[in-house]
């Protein structure tokens, strides 16, 4: 009794390169504790602990430690904000964004709801959701972003599908992660940050070991091209039996007008304000 439990050597190894690898959705380098703090199975303050324990027997891991550290305080932090603003489920924190000229298109939802968007790394992330009911955090981010501002769709139908689907969905962590993106919720970030699909996913999955293990129908395209296969050549197309519009969707919206789009609306805030 009062003596700290040896950290699990599973710890020690899951926290090594956490830091640079948390964001690359084919290494697997997330900690995967989300469901187990959902359902109490593991409290914030067991893992808090157990950092803690690990940091002073391996200084070496410091750096790691403090960012899956933050993560930690960044989901506890959801649950004061649900404390202290009940409504972060149902309307949004800032008042402004309730006259949000927001689009309601069932055809584009429901694309999206499939990962049959056109763009690769969403569709990946989409058809992880629903097929393992997990995806990873920084997918999940731009999965989200393309929802709210490439589609302009209200982000409560962003929250009610993850809701459904996400093995650790949270009400608090939900909500709060999902007002984040839109920008109307506390300390959230800004409307006009709008992620570029392609660049984010050229980015995290920079030769396509991500996206082929659930876009299955892009694994012979080169990765090049396998966030844009549509600048692919024919040629190219046709060796790796894609056929676009066919065997897999030309996208939905192009990036550069639904951006422009995006920022229109939310201009058009300033005009309800004044």
């Amino acid at each position: 009794v009062g003596r700290p439990r040896p950290v699990p050597h599973t710890c020690q190894s899951s926290v090594r390169g956490y830091s640079d690898n948390r964001d690359i959705p084919s290494l697997g380098a997330t900690s995967r504790l989300s469901p187990h703090l959902r359902f109490g199975e593991i409290s914030p303050r067991q893992v808090w602990h157990a950092a803690q324990t690990l940091s002073a027997d391996r200084p070496d891991l410091d750096r790691d430690l403090e960012k899956f550290l933050s993560e930690v305080v960044w989901r506890d932090f959801s649950h004061q904000l649900l404390h202290d603003y009940p409504h972060l489920p149902i309307e949004p924190h800032s008042s402004r964004f309730r006259h949000f000229p927001w689009n309601a298109d069932a055809k584009s939802l429901k694309a999206w709801q499939q990962g049959r968007t056109g763009y690769p790394i969403v569709d990946a992330g989409m058809r992880q959701l629903w097929r393992t009911g997990w995806m990873h955090n920084r997918v999940r981010m731009i999965a989200a972003s393309f929802l709210v501002k490439h589609l302009l769709a209200d982000w409560r139908q962003g929250e009610a599908w993850f809701w459904d689907t996400l093995v650790d969905a949270d009400p608090a962590n939900n909500a709060f992660s999902w007002q984040w993106i839109a920008g109307s919720g506390p300390d959230s970030a800004p409307f006009h940050r709008i992620f570029n699909p392609v660049t984010q996913g050229e980015k995290f999955d920079p030769e396509g070991d991500y996206v082929p293990r659930y876009v299955p129908e892009l694994a012979g395209l080169a990765s090049a091209f396998i966030h844009r296969p549509w600048e692919a050549s024919a040629e190219m197309l046709q060796a790796a039996g894609i056929r676009l519009g066919e065997t897999y969707p030309a996208p939905i919206v192009p990036h550069g007008p639904a951006r422009e789009r995006a920022l229109e609306a939310f201009r058009s805030l300033r005009a309800i304000a004044s």
